[in-house]
């Protein structure tokens, strides 16, 4: 259809797999899933249900009609409703027990969880495949020197791969919280309508090992260690705070990542992949724009603001539930997913293909190089004999010589001759040329990388089965 509105994640951005697992047939196979969950457990526990019609609703799962389930809720106003009635349709023997003693949060909030559950895993998965490439790429630059910034001021050079570090560390936090949010998730169970539980008691006759043992067995078969220990209607909506928190912290550090990128580029030091037919501007034709770091930085940002959604919805809940979360919930869940998933996929792309421009680094590496070598020099200088003061003000004199030589007449920085040319530092050209190698002034940039992968990285995709050259799949 081209006359209407289409999210753009459907279109452009989230992958298949997301959009799957926030599609009507996985909502509601998944609260059909649930109804047979229940039902089975029901007759494990000596309620009049049998294996026939648990077999019955079993083999209808994916049997949805849902034209059937549109038009009755035109009539009953009620979509859980509207679907007991379409499953009873192709379950005619099992049409009674659907739903037996359930509220409609025991299939809408269960199915939340298991949604954001299954959502999780695909963006741990991503995320664990952009950490491993940049892991890669730090490697394979940990030792080649470059700017590094203060205040976007150049400051004491770092390496290029030892910058990969701070934006893989930053993704190894996010991953330490989607596993904390992963370990932490419990169904809502089997709660009733203000979370007392009250239909089961009358069907258990008062028997509240058999209730909780309820709840046990649909959490098992769902996949699940437990359920909440107590409730409302709802589960606490600030579990989805929680969760939309963490994908807003992978945004964040999505954001920084491209960021970076994007003025990278700009100086020319590092560039996104860009295709060989791919254009850059419909203006100019030269210009190789950084589209899908931009992009990524956009849909951060929208993820970043989004997760304002799922907190005011957990602070505003009256009681024991209000139904003034379900139109806002529908949309912020979904596309803080769908937004983080597109994000990981071009991080995905991008981090596998960024070009080096390694004579442009050192080009600005040298132009740089002098200003911060003066300590050094300096240093050198008081060892034959000069007197430190002295030679402090003169290194700051022919350091604001030499900047209005670059900045007012364009020229090239000449700080090393200026000092060569002063009989008071006693500093050959020999001795000034091993000082101004930038390997000098790395530090422990390459150990530090080193040190990194294997202390921090190697452990956690080892522990996840991401083995070297090993690419995640994006299924876009």
């Amino acid at each position: 259809m081209t006359n209407s509105y289409e999210s753009p994640f459907c279109t452009r951005y989230a992958s298949e797999e997301m959009q799957f697992v926030f599609s009507a047939d996985k909502k509601f196979t998944t609260w059909r899933r649930l109804w047979v969950a229940l039902a089975r457990a029901e007759m494990k526990l000596g309620l009049p249900v049998t294996q026939a019609q648990v077999d019955q609703l079993e083999a209808n799962i994916e049997n949805i009609d849902y034209e059937v389930a549109k038009e009755r809720e035109k009539l009953v106003r009620h979509d859980v409703m509207s679907h007991v009635y379409a499953y009873g349709k192709v379950c005619p023997d099992a049409a009674g027990i659907i739903h037996l003693g359930a509220t409609s949060c025991y299939v809408g909030d269960n199915t939340d969880i298991i949604i954001m559950r299954d959502a999780l895993k695909i963006v741990k998965r991503k995320l664990l495949g952009v950490i491993k490439n940049l892991s890669e790429f730090a490697v394979e630059y940990k030792s080649l020197p470059c700017l590094a910034y203060t205040h976007c001021q150049p400051a004491q050079l770092t390496t290029v791969g030892k910058r990969a570090t701070l934006w893989c560390n930053e993704l190894l936090y996010d991953l330490e919280r989607i596993d904390f949010e992963l370990g932490k998730l419990k169904m809502l169970g089997s709660k009733g309508t203000t979370g007392t539980q009250a239909s089961f008691v009358e069907l258990f006759e008062g028997d509240s090992a058999k209730i909780k043992e309820l709840e046990r067995l649909i959490a098992e078969e769902m996949g699940f260690d437990g359920v909440v220990p107590v409730s409302g209607q709802t589960y606490s909506r600030k579990i989805d705070s929680f969760v939309v928190q963490t994908l807003a912290g992978i945004a964040q550090s999505a954001s920084k990542f491209s960021n970076d990128i994007r003025l990278l580029q700009s100086f020319k030091e590092v560039e996104e992949p860009f295709e060989k037919n791919q254009i850059g501007s419909s203006a100019m034709a030269y210009k190789r724009n950084p589209m899908r770091s931009e992009r990524i930085t956009s849909l951060a940002r929208y993820v970043m603001v989004d997760v304002l959604n799922p907190y005011f919805t957990a602070g505003t809940q009256w009681f024991e539930r209000t139904l003034d979360d379900s139109a806002n919930k529908r949309i912020s869940i979904a596309e803080a997913f769908l937004g983080t998933d597109a994000i990981l996929n071009i991080m995905l792309n991008v981090t596998k293909g960024l070009v080096v421009h390694e004579k442009i680094i050192e080009r600005r590496v040298m132009a740089e190089l002098p200003f911060m070598a003066t300590e050094n020099i300096m240093m050198d200088a008081v060892k034959l004999g000069g007197n430190r003061q002295e030679l402090h003000e003169k290194i700051r004199q022919y350091s604001m010589q030499a900047g209005a030589n670059v900045k007012d007449k364009g020229l090239d920085n000449n700080l090393c001759e200026l000092i060569l040319a002063d009989p008071e530092f006693k500093i050959n050209k020999e001795k000034m040329d091993s000082i101004m190698k930038p390997a000098n002034f790395i530090g422990r940039s390459p150990e530090q990388v080193d040190e990194f992968i294997a202390e921090c990285v190697r452990p956690v995709l080892d522990a996840n089965g991401i083995t070297e050259g090993e690419d995640v799949e994006i299924n876009v």
